[in-house]
């Protein structure tokens, strides 16, 4: 017998990124990482930075989000992200880069240097990277 299904939808601004039946997910949430199956109980949510896995019975997928939000159904879930980028989309070496950048301007410790901006940016390069497998 196989594991009961749901319909999970990721959608950004540019359009739909992924529609189709799956047995689970989890996404960070902004109160840590959760995880849904089939017939869960409804619940809204917000999403942090981070990668998003789904299963559909045989195989995962990765997703690299920035954010936005997770209306979870009893048969249905869509995930409204800011961004959702799969493996393939993922460009290595701008991710590698992004990600020295902002280590440059943190560790520089500029009095100019907004923070939180650099941070953010250091957040997502990473996630990138951790989705397509480099570390």
């Amino acid at each position: 017998m196989s594991a009961p299904k749901f319909r999970l939808e990721v959608v950004t601004p540019e359009g739909v990124v992924f529609s189709k039946d799956v047995v689970s997910f989890k996404a960070p949430g902004s109160e840590g990482q959760f995880g849904v199956l089939a017939n869960h109980a409804p619940f809204m949510t917000s999403l942090e930075i981070g990668p998003i896995e789904l299963f559909d019975g045989s195989e995962s997928y990765y997703l690299a989000t920035t954010g936005g939000f997770t209306e979870v159904l009893p048969h249905k879930t869509i995930i409204l992200a800011e961004t959702a980028e799969t493996k393939g989309e993922i460009d290595i070496e701008r991710a590698r880069t992004s990600l020295e950048r902002a280590q440059k301007r943190l560790e520089a410790k500029s009095p100019d240097l907004d923070v939180e901006r650099a941070q953010l940016s250091l957040h997502r390069a990473l996630n990138r990277l951790r989705v397509v497998g480099v570390k």
